[in-house]
């Protein structure tokens, strides 16, 4: 009976010590080992931003959102393509300059760093679908490379831009005739060196792409501290995240739409237009037509001939 009592007395004591050793396991990430990494003020899932994160991003509406977002925008275009079809200008007349090397290089940057990160956070929206692992973090690791081109890019692009990128009465004109995209006969447009498509690509890119910089560096610095946040709105460092996954897909949604309006205005809908961003001369048909009053500013300044294209068509006042 003894041994018995002292059997039971035994197995209690050796049960006692593996919970509490399985307790203090549970609880190791409030060891100090984990300081550097630990999320502080974790909130309730339905509290602040996480039940809109969790009903976004659980029902694929960010995934869906993009996918449909891009099919329409393709659809629109290959009907646009076949039905108007390209606008053709004169390609053996005069050139103007427009963009000097070092536009060029900056534009070059920033080009080459959004035709990265829109595929790759594509890819990351999708990753499920491609299979996850290595690839999707590739994926990861090349749309943060390409971050820090954008960011290289983003002031050189504002200072040199972004005085002809402020908006003027005539881009509401162009606005309601689309710039003339969507009719075949050519006829000058109410235009500067920019138009009103190209200006709200620009304030996209610089303004959303500055927001996306801070919404995917809070991302990827998972262990930041944000005490103003804090202090001022009352946004726990988890709150943070959440807010900043959701703005970032929202916000990385309209800028794949506008790269790809951008991409096919410069390659297909315009015949020989992406030529001007690599030698730095558009034709001159092209200027006139498309860029009216940035036409008549050069005129105005002395720095071109009027055109022998003013015979063929009306002056815009």
């Amino acid at each position: 009976m003894k041994k018995l009592l002292l059997f039971l007395v035994s197995a209690c004591v050796m049960l006692g010590a593996n919970g509490a050793n399985q307790l203090e396991g549970i609880n190791q990430g409030m060891s100090p080992i984990w300081d550097d990494n630990r999320l502080v003020g974790i909130d309730r899932y339905d509290s602040y931003f996480g039940s809109l994160w969790t009903y976004l991003q659980g029902n694929d509406y960010f995934s869906y959102g993009v996918a449909i977002a891009i099919i329409a925008v393709l659809i629109a275009f290959s009907a646009h393509y076949m039905v108007v079809g390209p606008k053709h200008f004169d390609h053996h007349s005069g050139k103007v300059y427009a963009f000097s090397k070092y536009v060029r290089l900056v534009h070059l940057i920033a080009a080459i760093s959004w035709v990265i990160l829109v595929p790759t956070g594509v890819i990351m929206m999708w990753g499920d679908l491609f299979g996850g692992g290595f690839f999707v973090r590739l994926m990861k690791n090349l749309h943060g490379i390409a971050t820090i081109l954008f960011a290289i890019s983003i002031v050189p692009m504002f200072l040199m831009w972004g005085k002809r990128m402020l908006l003027s009465v005539y881009d509401i004109k162009w606005m309601m005739i689309v710039g003339g995209y969507l009719s075949k006969i050519k006829n000058p447009v109410p235009a500067g060196k920019f138009n009103a498509g190209q200006k709200a690509w620009f304030w996209v890119a610089i303004l959303g792409g500055f927001v996306m910089i801070l919404t995917g560096a809070a991302m990827y610095f998972l262990n930041f501290n944000t005490p103003i946040l804090s202090s001022v709105f009352g946004l726990t460092q988890v709150e943070v995240l959440r807010l900043a996954a959701i703005v970032h897909n929202i916000i990385g949604i309209v800028c794949a739409v506008f790269l790809l309006v951008h991409i096919y205005m410069a390659v297909f809908a315009i015949k020989g237009a992406i030529h001007s961003i690599i030698t730095g001369y558009k034709e001159e048909e092209e200027v006139y037509i498309l860029h009216h009053y940035w036409y008549q500013e050069l005129v105005k300044n002395g720095l071109m001939k009027p055109s022998k294209f003013e015979a063929g068509y009306t002056n815009l006042k």
